[in-house]
Formats: C-alpha cells, sequence, structure tokens
C-alpha cells in the first residue's frame, strides 16, 4: 500500500481534483482509498436514528452495515485526534491511499494553487510539497515541477511516480 497526499488552502479543488484523480486511477485498475482530515466537526449520522441514539448513548464505536456499504463511527469524546498513522491501519489493503489534509505530514503531496483563490501558496513552508497543480502559468524559474490543473493523466503518473510505501515512511502525528 502506498501514500500520497493532495494539500491547499479550502475552495482550491482539491476535492474535484480528488474525484477525477479517483476515476483515473480506478481506470488504470487500481484499488483507491481515501482519508480526509477536515478541523471542522463532521456528522455522518442523523438525530432520531437507532445509530446516533446509541452513540449520543455512549458507545464508543458503531458500526453500521447496510446493503450496499457499512461505516465505522469513532466518537472521540475529547481524546486528541488519532495520527495519520493509526488510521492507514484501519484501511483494508489497497493499491493507494489518498490523503486529503493533513498539511504538516512529511509524506509526498501535491498542492492544488489557484491565483484567483488569492490565498498564497503553502509550498514552501509545508513539508513534503512535491509539486503544484495549477491553473495558472508557473512562475518563472519555479524550483519545484508546476503540473497543468486539467492535465489529468500527467497528474496521475506524479501521483503514482511520487507516492511511496507505507513502509518506507516515518511514522507521523495529528496535525
Amino acid at each position: 500500500m502506498k501514500v500520497f497526499g493532495i494539500a491547499g488552502h479550502s475552495g482550491m479543488g482539491k476535492t474535484t481534483l480528488l474525484e477525477h484523480l479517483v476515476a483515473e486511477l480506478g481506470q488504470r485498475g487500481l484499488k483507491v482509498s481515501l482519508i480526509k482530515h477536515s478541523h471542522k466537526d463532521i456528522e455522518i449520522d442523523r438525530p432520531g436514528k437507532d445509530s446516533f441514539r446509541l452513540r449520543e448513548a455512549g458507545c464508543q464505536e458503531v458500526l453500521l452495515l447496510g446493503a450496499s456499504r457499512w461505516a465505522l463511527m469513532h466518537e472521540l469524546r475529547g481524546n486528541a485526534e488519532p495520527s495519520l498513522d493509526y488510521l492507514l491501519s484501519r484501511i483494508q489493503a489497497c493499491d493507494l491511499v489518498l490523503v486529503e489534509g493533513f498539511k504538516s505530514g512529511d509524506f509526498p503531496k501535491l498542492e492544488v494553487w489557484r491565483a484567483e483563490v488569492g490565498k498564497p501558496l503553502l509550498w514552501p513552508e509545508w513539508p513534503g510539497i512535491t509539486a503544484v497543480a495549477s491553473d495558472g502559468p508557473p512562475p518563472v524559474n519555479a524550483p519545484i515541477p508546476w503540473l497543468p490543473l486539467e492535465d489529468l493523466g500527467r497528474l496521475a503518473d506524479w501521483v503514482l511516480q511520487e507516492a511511496v510505501s507505507l513502509d518506507d515512511r516515518r511514522p507521523q502525528t495529528a496535525v
């Protein structure tokens, strides 16, 4: 299993790029999984449903199984967020795990950047960024590869070239 990250400020188009990348990599015969880190509180359950009521009653974990999917919800209840390594250990075997978020994690990442959003690049301040995917021209003498956001084949090739095996990484903490 290999890991590769997608980084960028909110509104840059990370999720849209990930949708296209997952489809492209799937067409190449790869099994792809995703870990998305959000600084917001997330809710994937609905008030009134049995699973919601049982979580509210105090269950640490609730696993839902339906006809077409299953989901495991784990309540932190004030505990620290788990590390990326812990989350990766929970992913079933696949060819590639894409990670959105964990910007400060020291693993290879592609930064998605659009000038019109009006936010600065994360590179070079954040570790692991190996290239920038943008819809604009690269700066003069760009010190890292500047890839066209619309060239999905090239972006997928970059991800596969730069992804690292879980065995080749240093342990990652929560960020």
